[in-house]
This record gives structure tokens, C-alpha cells and sequence, in this order.
């Protein structure tokens, strides 16, 4: 595809989703969940013929040598598909907050003034790998009222298609607008480039996948972006602490799934506890293949494991998102120590202190300047499904609009109201 019929293409799909955002924005909250209950009966009808697609871009990604972990993610079995489905269930389950007011008070003049929420209006999503996006985004933009325009990877460009076909004919079989969920259906590159600098149609652009990806796009783009760079989380084991509990948490922060951006990457631990977790921790790791970079106090104790694979960690390795089992380890004085190196280090998206000490949890949960902060529990809860937030479009690690898992809520905004009865300005 040429560059001008490019431009026509992005042209067309904007001023369609701008017409449709107008629809979906009136839409009752009985249409948009009847929308998503429909789209969950035409997943589960076609896992078949899904799969039949889907089997055509795996096909594609081995012959191109793709790595077996990031085929893995494109595939849509059946679990991925059944998820899916539940998700646009609950989706459709929970309230509608669109045209919710909230905070009304009334003026010494005599107005009462409140917020209302209402959509966004045009999101455009690009994302990599995972087609199930396509769904999640999907179905977020119909319960939130909103139009979208997705660009999907090239690598999963026929399973792509097959979920859009099926989201469009949910829309239409409930009485929305098909072009309130559009595909770009070209893997042309400069269908990226169009998108994000269309302001007079798209009011918001979220991309979803690699560092360089994001970078990109926060660079070029001419409508603002809701993003997040790196997941350099941390867990740090406090003084005083259940050890066992611990150990626990600290492997499922690491180990639970070593690609997802809410996997732990740093492990602090205070000087008192020391001596008795890293030990516990480190015989963990060292049995899951985890090689761990630590300071000189730490490897001077995890080098006493059996089957350890430690090494000296260099100062980059306090800020690497590793995305694999690796994990970076310091021994720090306490919990202020702890919070100064994970404001300087990490990406600030999810942070979590294990203690038995309520003061240094009170103390964490202020101070540290992250989008998700925690006690006591894994940093993989980072998570819009976990949050209950039906499901997420991504991990916001900016403060701007939308702060963590972007939600429902996160694909809306505010509009100030004002209820009268014949009032003036003196």
C-alpha cells in the first residue's frame, strides 16, 4: 500500500470513528452490555474457525524464526479464547458509570456544581504480539462508550481480523455502530505514523508493547499519549517480617510468569532479616534457574547456597526491567533506604513492601511514588482483573489522567455540571 492510499485509509477509519464515538456515547447501558454478551457467544461459537486463522500467522512467525516464548504468545487457544469471553461477561455485569455525576454541592449562590462522566470519545490502540488484545480493547471501548481504532502487530494480523470481524458483528447484531471497533488492516508502518498525529479525529492514543514501541510513539505522536516505559518492580523485605510469608511472596513476584511488566525485577532486603531470608529466597531461586545479581553484602551470604547463580551487580542492573529469571538484590538499612532506591531506580509502576511493622507500611505506601504501591502482597496483582476493574487496556506510569491499571474509568473523563433554578451572577 502506498503512502497517499495509506493516508486515505487512517482518513476514512478516523472520520468513521468519529462518527461512531457520537452513537456509542448515547448508547444505554443495556445496549453495551447485550453488545458484549454478544460478542462472548460468538467467541466461544468460533474457537474453530479463530484457530484456523490464528494457526496462519503462527505458521508465519516459526518460518521467520520468531523465539518459541513470543509465538507462545500469539496463540489463541482455546483457554485464551474461553477467558475472553468471561472477560467481556464481566464487563457487561459490572455498572455503567457513564453519566454517573458525583460530588455535587450546593453554592452559596444557590447552583449546585458536580462532575459528570462521559467517554473519551476516540482511542487508538497499537499493540504487539497478543491478539486477545484486540478483544480486551474491544470490548473496554464498548462498555466505556467509546470508539476505537486498533493496530494490531503484523505478526498477528489474521487473527487480528478474525476477533475484529466478530466484535463488528456483536455491535451490529445489538444495534451499535460496526465502525465503533476498527482494524487497521494493513501492516503497513506508516499506518502508525497517520494515527498518531490524526488530533481531529483521535483523542487519545495507548500503545502496548516494547520499549521502542513506546518511545516512538511518545516522540512522534500529535494527540496525547497514555503510557508506561519499563515494569522495573521491586519488593522489598522489610524488618520486621514473616520470613516464610516472605519467601512466598518474593518467588510469585519473580517466578509467577518472568515477561509480564509486574513480574518483579529488584529485591531489597533490610539488614536485620538478612542473614535468615536471602538464604531461604536464594535456594528458591537457585531451584527455578534464577540468576541473581546482588551487592557485596548480598553475594557474600548467597554464595553459601547450593546451585546459586550469583554475580556482582553492575549499576545498571538497579534500573533493568530483565524480563527474565533474573533478579537484581541489595541489602539496604531499613525502609528509608529502601524507598530513596526505588524512587531513583525503579519505573515507578508497582512497588510492594512485605513488613509486620504498620508505621514502615503507612510510611511505604506515602512515600514511594509509584502507580501501584503494596503490603504484603505479590507486585503480580498489578493487574486490571485483579484490581476489579473488569479488565485493563494497560499499566499507565504516568500521573496524568490515568495513573496504573487503565480501566473503565481510565477511557473516561470529566465534565463539570451545573444545576440551576434561575440563578445569576451578582
Amino acid at each position: 500500500m502506498n503512502a497517499t492510499n495509506t493516508t486515505e485509509l487512517m482518513n476514512t477509519l478516523g472520520l468513521q470513528a468519529k462518527a461512531a464515538s457520537a452513537l456509542m456515547a448515547k448508547a444505554s447501558a443495556a445496549i453495551k452490555a447485550g453488545a458484549l454478551r454478544q460478542l462472548a457467544v460468538l467467541l466461544r461459537a468460533n474457537v474453530d474457525a479463530l484457530q484456523v486463522e490464528n494457526a496462519k500467522d503462527l505458521a508465519r512467525a516459526r518460518a521467520a524464526g520468531l523465539a518459541e516464548p513470543m509465538v507462545d504468545r500469539l496463540k489463541l487457544t482455546p483457554k485464551v479464547l474461553e477467558t475472553c469471553a468471561q472477560g467481556c461477561e464481566q464487563l457487561a455485569a459490572m455498572p455503567d458509570v457513564i453519566g454517573e455525576i458525583t460530588a455535587l454541592r450546593q453554592q452559596p449562590s444557590g447552583i449546585r456544581v458536580g462532575q459528570m462522566r462521559v467517554p473519551i470519545g476516540v482511542f487508538g490502540m497499537i499493540f504487539e504480539s497478543r491478539p486477545n488484545v484486540t478483544i480486551e480493547a474491544a470490548s473496554l471501548s464498548i462498555k466505556s462508550g467509546n470508539a476505537c481504532i486498533l493496530r494490531g502487530g503484523s505478526e498477528a494480523i489474521e487473527s487480528n481480523k478474525a476477533l475484529a470481524k466478530l466484535v463488528q458483528q456483536a455491535l451490529v447484531e445489538s444495534g451499535l455502530p460496526a465502525d465503533a471497533v476498527q482494524l487497521v488492516p494493513t501492516t503497513d508502518r506508516e499506518a502508525v505514523g497517520q494515527l498518531i498525529a490524526m488530533p481531529q479525529y483521535v483523542d487519545v492514543i495507548i500503545p502496548r508493547g516494547g520499549k521502542g514501541l513506546i518511545e516512538r510513539i511518545s516522540r512522534d505522536a500529535k494527540v496525547p499519549v497514555i503510557k508506561h516505559l519499563d515494569g522495573n518492580c521491586h519488593t522489598y523485605v522489610d524488618d520486621p517480617c514473616d520470613i516464610a510469608m516472605a519467601v512466598k511472596v518474593a518467588d510469585n513476584a519473580k517466578t509467577n510468569k518472568y515477561s509480564p511488566c509486574n513480574a518483579s525485577e529488584g529485591l531489597l532486603v533490610a539488614r536485620g532479616v538478612a542473614a535468615q531470608f536471602l538464604p531461604a529466597i536464594g535456594a528458591v531461586y537457585a531451584a527455578k534457574g534464577v540468576e541473581m545479581r546482588g551487592c557485596t553484602e548480598a553475594l557474600a551470604i548467597l554464595a553459601a547456597v547450593p546451585g546459586a547463580q550469583v554475580t556482582a551487580a553492575t549499576e545498571q542492573d538497579w534500573f533493568e526491567e530483565y524480563l527474565a529469571p533474573i533478579i537484581s538484590v541489595k541489602v539496604v538499612d531499613g525502609v528509608d533506604e529502601a524507598i530513596a532506591h526505588i524512587n531513583h531506580y525503579s519505573s515507578h509502576h508497582t512497588d510492594a513492601i512485605l513488613t509486620r511493622d504498620h508505621m514502615h507500611a503507612q510510611k511505604f505506601l506515602r512515600e514511594v511514588d509509584s502507580a501501584s504501591v503494596m503490603v504484603n502482597a505479590s507486585t503480580r496483582f498489578a493487574d486490571g482483573f485483579e484490581y476489579g476493574l473488569g479488565a485493563e487496556i494497560g499499566i499507565s506510569t504516568d500521573k496524568f489522567h490515568a495513573r496504573g491499571p487503565v480501566g473503565i474509568e481510565g477511557l473516561t473523563s470529566l465534565k463539570y455540571v451545573v444545576l440551576g433554578d434561575g440563578e445569576v451572577r451578582s
